[in-house]
C-alpha cells in the first residue's frame, strides 16, 4: 500500500500536537505499527503525556526542541532519534523558528485510548 501526504488529513491529537497518520491499521493494510509526522508550532510545546501500552519512536525530521522523557531534559534537532517506552512521560516543545516536524512510529499502533495526560 502507498499513501500520498497530500491525500492523508491532519487532526489535533490528545496531546495537541498537529498530526498526519502516515500508515494506521484503522485507515491501511498494515497491522502492528503506526506511523505519523507530528507538527509542533513555533513556542508550542505537547502535554505532558504517557502511553500505558505503546513504545514511541520519534524520529525529528526538520526544527528543534527541547525534549523532556522521564527525568530527563534535553536538545533535539533534526536527525535525532528518541525511543520512549511504554508508561514512560514525556512531552516535547518547540525551541526553534521553524515548525519542528517529528516522524512517530508507535507499535502497538497509535490510539487516544492509550494515551493518558499527566
Amino acid at each position: 500500500m502507498r499513501n500520498r501526504y497530500e491525500d492523508l488529513p491532519a487532526f489535533v491529537t490528545k496531546d495537541g500536537s498537529l498530526v498526519r497518520e502516515l500508515m494506521h491499521p484503522q485507515s491501511h493494510l498494515n497491522e502492528a505499527q503506526s506511523l505519523a509526522e507530528a507538527i509542533v508550532g513555533i513556542g508550542m510545546s505537547t502535554a505532558l503525556h504517557r502511553h500505558l501500552s505503546s513504545e514511541e519512536l520519534y524520529h525529528v525530521a526538520s526544527g528543534s526542541g527541547e525534549m523532556m522523557l522521564g527525568d530527563e531534559v534535553f536538545e533535539v534537532s533534526a536527525g535525532d532519534t528518541i525511543c520512549i517506552l511504554p508508561g514512560i512521560p514525556h512531552s516535547i516543545r518547540n525551541t526553534g523558528e521553524v515548525e519542528l516536524r517529528i516522524l512517530c512510529a508507535s507499535s502497538p499502533p497509535y490510539s487516544h485510548e492509550d494515551t493518558e495526560l499527566l
